[in-house]
């Protein structure tokens, strides 16, 4: 892998001296928001996790390399391609390697690669997971099966608002993930604190998440952990009114015909102009958040070890 592998100095020093590092994703950037409301919001989110001790590790993949902390101009020039790149998940990263595409990484493949650095803790927004009506089309997120696979800690604000929680949860179980409450006993909806499904275990404190993470490694245990970490509640919106946004945006979707893997965008975007912008800002709040709860577990985690 390291042929495709390009590690920043910054990061490459950080992982000889066992620095507590946090991979951040780049859809948020390509496909989240427009420029320069993207690169803010990245900035902004890397500054989130060296407050809180760590070191942050945006990946994306361009010129043929995976790139493992994207920073500088480099950034910048991620942020101007916007919706030009691609979106890369676990099936994609080959294919756009090969072609010297540039491509925003999701979950999983940001997941992929973070692991083949050998970081261990990411901070998202939401993972993917049973899309509505699966039980016809079949739709269910390359996320689930990466977090059955892939050693890594994911810090999100729970699955995203627009999926079949129930189901989602249910492939969860089934993959062998254990999903933890971070302060809560809620499985959160990302806009919603509270999904009405509960969590497997409720955490406390990162050290604790940390020491969850190490018995899991020393147990050969392959796959990940999803921390489920609540939207700050000044932060979140309404539950039954975004499930009503939500309601509609799907209908908007199966009226034009948008499928497969243009859903989510689709929908996150309809979901932001129904919302008159109120999703985009519970968004940005609620990656932050999770941003500073993953960097406090990757310090508890260099610190145990």
């Amino acid at each position: 892998m390291s042929d495709f592998l390009a590690i920043s100095p910054e990061i490459k020093y950080a992982l000889a001296d066992k620095q507590p590092i946090v991979a951040l994703e780049s859809t948020i950037i390509t496909h989240g928001m427009p420029y320069p409301q993207n690169l803010e919001t990245a900035l902004a989110v890397e500054q989130v996790v060296r407050e809180n001790g760590a070191l942050p590790a945006t990946i994306a993949v361009m010129d043929g390399k995976c790139h493992v902390g994207v920073a500088g101009d480099t950034l910048e020039k991620l942020a101007k391609t916007g919706l030009d790149a691609a979106k890369a998940s676990r099936r994609d990263l080959a294919a756009i390697l090969v072609k010297g595409l540039t491509a925003g990484t999701t979950v999983a493949t940001t997941m992929q690669i973070a692991a083949m650095a050998g970081i261990r803790i990411f901070a998202t927004g939401g993972i993917g997971g049973v899309h509505r009506g699966a039980e016809a089309t079949f739709d269910i997120s390359a996320d689930l099966t990466e977090l059955s696979q892939t050693p890594v800690t994911v810090v999100c604000a729970g699955a995203k608002s627009i999926l079949d929680i129930p189901k989602t949860l249910e492939v969860l179980e089934t993959n062998g993930v254990p999903v933890i409450g971070f302060g809560t006993d809620a499985f959160p909806a990302f806009f919603a604190r509270e999904s009405g499904y509960g969590v497997d275990y409720r955490i406390d404190t990162a050290e604790e998440v940390a020491a969850l993470i190490s018995a899991q490694t020393q147990l050969g245990m392959r796959g990940g952990v999803l921390v489920a970490n609540p939207i700050p509640e000044a932060d979140a919106l309404d539950a039954d009114e975004i499930n009503g946004r939500i309601a509609a945006a799907i209908a908007d979707a199966e009226a034009q015909g948008v499928g497969r893997k243009d859903v989510t965008p689709y929908l996150l975007n309809r979901i932001f102009e129904l919302t008159g912008g109120k999703s985009l800002t519970a968004n940005i709040a609620l990656v932050k958040n999770n941003a500073a709860v993953a960097s406090k577990i990757a310090v508890a985690l260099e610190t145990a070890a």
